[in-house]
């Protein structure tokens, strides 16, 4: 916003000393000598009230353009000093002022405006009162200053929220688009902020497409004022929201993500923050591309916080594409990504940094290998028991996928994970709930590298302790009202019994409260309601699947289990037993943010969002 120079007793003063007073109605005579009056006592008069408001709006309202420069001056210069609330008292004669012929006058009236819009009372009752059209006209200006002011003045009015809209359908757009470009860095300043303001809302964040915004904010991008880089990359950032626009962007805009890029090395903390954050909402291959992945590194090992979530979030997303895994590793990120998950000041971070290690486990063995020998699976060990519910989730989510490596399996069993797996199947929260299960049950599993004599040892180790072992983990699997659950349980026991191993054999077969509840479920199909994490578990990297059976409803699959499970406890030791067809995998993804109890959601919305718990592999936000 344009300073305007404190010169209204000087106006005054000058033209009195021209023979001016006698051209003055008498009303303006007395007008101009109380104001002279309270501009010398200005720091105890009240100008929003009362006389020294009435002696402005007789100026103001005056057909002498002299004395209007003069009152918009004044305006000017005590606004500048002191904002409060005003009524339409103080904004009539200000948005009269606006509408004048005159340049000095029009530049003064917004550069008030624009100080009052500070106000958020203010700003709705400007808007209110019909403020958008002569500023609209302004910006339209030749003049350099009044096209500042006016500008400005919109940049104020477009941060409330109520406001925004009618901004966009005002036509103030496609000045504010055309002033971005102007070579005054003020005028380039302020139109920027203001189109900024504007991309805060869907509705308005298309009206800004329309009119051509997107070409501007790019270009500006390289512009030498970091305001106006911050400004550009926030707006880019928060219009790549929709994906409507993140396509058109990725079409349009070739040399957008190589600008972004090469914005994370700016020396402004604020613009490399965002420019992380666009590079996140974009989630394009192009980072690679463009080498932006020793930037995000560097960011990501900074000591602020800002730039440490916007880019732990930025790798996030580029993780999620599987072309992009190995180059992510290759890059160096693992170690920054675990000791983050120890990062206790922020969840957000966390959660970042765990989900992006489960992504870069998706698809990949040897990136599977990769991670653990980085120490994760120690470090999820060491943390998972005392990190927030959103962080366990997400952490043995992780273990799950990481299980799924045969070559992995007796490596984690010996590093102690079911010690801590176990507890969390007994969470307040059906996602850790659902997702410890899915670690326990791929390490049990018996898929290609494992063979009947595999050492089953920990799982003895682990069956009555901690907190009840295995053996209470999978009675509430079974005895749960969920079907996912019980499905879960039913096929872990599968898997342990097929191992071979005699105790684990004997722990199963003699327990008073599995094999009670594993017969009733052989012999009804219960009706009972799916779970808010669960679905039928499903690995796209395996042969192998936890496939649903023609029901649908994953019914079959558990009367079918549970039926073999009693055909190997009852078999009585006679010869070898062929192992099941059944032998999978279950692989989580990303399970749903979400506090609603099962109860709450509709049966097919909780299938579907198992479906895609365990089917996945990646996850982003």
């Amino acid at each position: 916003m344009g300073v305007v120079s404190s010169c209204c007793e000087s106006c005054f003063r000058s033209r009195k000393s021209q023979s001016y007073e006698p051209l003055l109605l008498e009303n303006e005579r007395e007008a101009v000598a109380d104001l002279l009056q309270y501009l010398e006592n200005r720091t105890t008069t009240n100008f929003f009230s009362g006389s020294p408001l009435s002696a402005l709006t007789t100026l103001s309202f005056s057909d002498n353009v002299d004395l209007q420069r003069s009152a918009a001056l004044a305006f000017a210069e005590i606004t500048e000093k002191e904002v409060r609330p005003v009524g339409r008292d103080t904004l009539d004669p200000i948005l009269f002022l606006l509408s004048s012929h005159d340049t000095e006058v029009q530049r003064a009236a917004s550069a008030a405006l624009g100080n009052l819009a500070v106000n958020t009372d203010n700003k709705l009752l400007i808007v209110k009162l019909g403020g958008l059209e002569p500023l609209i006209r302004q910006m339209l200006s030749p003049n350099v200053e009044v096209q500042c002011n006016a500008v400005g003045c919109v940049t104020n009015l477009a941060t409330h929220d109520d406001n925004k809209t009618k901004i966009a359908k005002s036509g103030a757009l496609v000045p504010l688009t055309r002033l971005a470009r102007s070579k005054d860095m003020r005028v380039q300043r302020n139109a920027t902020g203001a189109l900024l303001n504007m991309t805060h809302s869907d509705e308005n964040r298309q009206q800004l497409v329309n009119a051509g915004a997107i070409p501007v904010l790019v270009s500006l991008l390289n512009s030498p004022d970091t305001d106006v880089q911050y400004y550009c990359t926030t707006a880019l950032s928060n219009i790549a929201v929709d994906g409507v626009n993140r396509k058109k962007l990725a079409q349009s805009e070739p040399k957008l993500v190589a600008s972004l890029v090469q914005l994370m090395d700016s020396p402004s903390l604020k613009v490399q923050c965002q420019a992380a954050l666009a590079l996140r909402n974009l989630a394009s291959d192009e980072i690679v591309k463009a080498d932006g992945l020793s930037s995000l590194l560097r960011l990501l090992q900074s000591a602020y916080l800002p730039l440490i979530l916007s880019s732990a979030a930025c790798v996030r997303n580029v993780s999620i594409h599987p072309q992009n895994e190995s180059p992510i590793i290759e890059s160096g990120f693992l170690q920054p990504l675990i000791n983050l998950l120890s990062f206790k000041d922020n969840e957000e971070v966390q959660c970042h940094a765990i989900s992006t290690l489960r992504n870069l486990a998706a698809s990949s063995e040897k990136n599977k290998q990769a991670i653990v020998k980085a120490g994760a699976v120690q470090s999820i060990k060491e943390l998972v028991l005392e990190v927030p519910t959103n962080v366990q989730s997400e952490m043995t989510a992780c273990v799950a996928v990481l299980a799924l490596s045969d070559e992995l399996k007796g490596q984690l069993l010996e590093m102690g994970i079911c010690e801590v797996l176990i507890p969390l199947t007994n969470s307040p929260s059906s996602e850790v709930q659902g997702n410890s299960a899915a670690a326990l049950g791929n390490l049990s599993s018996k898929v290609d590298g494992r063979s009947t004599g595999d050492d089953y040892s920990a799982f003895n180790e682990v069956w009555d302790q901690p907190e009840g072992g295995m053996h209470q983990y999978l009675y509430r699997f079974l005895t749960s009202p969920d079907a996912t659950f019980q499905h879960i349980a039913v096929w872990t026991i599968v898997q342990l019994l097929e191992s071979g191993d005699p105790i684990l054999n004997a722990h199963i077969r003699t327990s008073p409260i599995l094999i009670p509840n594993i017969r009733q479920l052989a012999q009804t199909r219960t009706s009972s309601p799916v779970s808010s994490v669960g679905g039928t578990p499903h690995s796209p990297h395996s042969q192998h699947s936890y496939q649903e059976t023609e029901t649908g409803d994953g019914q079959g699959e558990i009367q079918m289990l549970a039926r073999r499970i009693l055909e190997i406890t009852e078999h009585d030791g006679e010869g070898a037993l062929t192992p099941s067809a059944s032998a999978s995998q279950i692989q989580p993804g990303s399970f749903a943010d979400t506090t609603e109890s099962a109860s709450g959601r509709d049966h097919e919305e909780l299938r579907k969002s198992v479906r895609e718990a365990f089917a996945g592999g990646s996850s982003t936000h």
